[in-house]
């Protein structure tokens, strides 16, 4: 299937209207999205290859609704709580906001999430063996391993004294993020400078910030919103001559220095196993959050030239991918 229909199929229902009179007897899944259809198009098959893992095909025994915020995680209470009334059997959530606006939207419905963060930590399930309620999923723990950002930047910079963090503020998960990027930094002997942004305005402000801080490099950890503006940060952040680690591949390919974060490709479809097994009537409580354990660390070696930085062998070596 080509781009352009991926983004087609992720813009409204997948089901024909004509056919919609048969929806008693096909299971709807409401999927409630932070970003775009656009923005999620390169992980649709991922998600479907899930599915059909299950003997679910969407257009044959399955259909799916798409609720989309365009990055106003605002936007996603109301969304979740339209699907909840279109009866959707179960609803995939995806991203942290997402997760928590259908978590809130009922206690009945069954839910398949994904997750950057500790989905116990974030209040999502009680613990990761036994979620309980109506709740399960995949986190893939980019937060967790959010001081790793910071200890690559510095081994790739070691004469920076400071750094500097861009999260944003409406997630859920930068309290967590900034504390945990906070105490990496004392023990490395680094300042870090925490930026907030939530918006194109927001991003705008807090890049022109950026060289009365006198920082050494940004860390831009994982966030809907944010990952899709990674490619206009590498190359912002390339034109002020700054090293920037992302958690995109796409970031390091538009011209971020590095990317460090799991498998997006792998949680996806490990999400459309679950929605699968759930559609098919296993209980959410009885499916334990599943964690993705694949990292991948992508060196971007052109841009480091660009910087006229010369990244270490010693981590080129642990390097999954270099662009050169």
């Amino acid at each position: 299937m080509k781009r352009r229909d991926f983004i087609a199929l992720l813009g409204g229902a997948a089901w024909p209207a004509a056919a919609r009179a048969q929806e008693t007897a096909i299971p709807l899944i409401g999927l409630l999205g932070s970003t775009t259809p656009e923005e999620w198009a390169p992980y649709l098959a991922a998600f479907l290859k899930g599915l059909s893992e299950t003997g679910i095909v969407i257009g044959r025994n399955g259909a799916i609704e798409y609720r989309w915020a365009e990055g106003r995680y605002d936007r996603l209470p109301a969304m979740a709580t339209e699907l909840i009334e279109r009866k959707a059997s179960v609803t995939a959530a995806i991203t942290t906001p997402a997760a928590v606006a259908a978590k809130a939207a009922t206690t009945t419905t069954p839910i398949v999430f994904t997750t950057i963060g500790d989905p116990v930590k974030l209040g999502l399930i009680t613990s990761l063996s036994r979620p309980g309620g109506n709740i399960t999923g995949v986190t893939y723990l980019n937060v967790e391993i959010g001081p790793k950002l910071l200890e690559l930047m510095h081994e790739a910079v070691p004469t920076a004294t400071a750094m500097a963090l861009l999260v944003n503020p409406s997630n859920p998960n930068p309290e967590i993020e900034s504390r945990s990027l906070q105490d990496a930094a004392h023990t490395l002997g680094l300042e870090l400078r925490i930026l907030n942004a939530s918006t194109d305005q927001d991003i705008d402000a807090a890049l022109a910030r950026l060289a009365q801080l006198r920082v050494g490099g940004l860390v831009i950890p994982s966030d809907a919103f944010l990952n899709t503006r990674a490619g206009e940060l590498a190359r912002r952040a390339l034109l002020y001559r700054l090293p920037a680690i992302f958690q995109t591949r796409e970031s390091i390919v538009a011209g971020g220095l590095m990317s460090y974060a799991g498998s997006a490709a792998e949680v996806y479809r490990q999400a459309g196993v679950y929605t699968g097994r759930t559609l098919k009537g296993e209980k959410p409580a009885q499916l334990p959050v599943i964690q993705a354990t694949k990292v991948e660390l992508v060196v971007n070696l052109k841009t480091a030239k660009a910087l006229g930085l010369t990244v270490p062998m010693t981590l080129l070596g642990r390097a999954d991918e270099v662009i050169e």
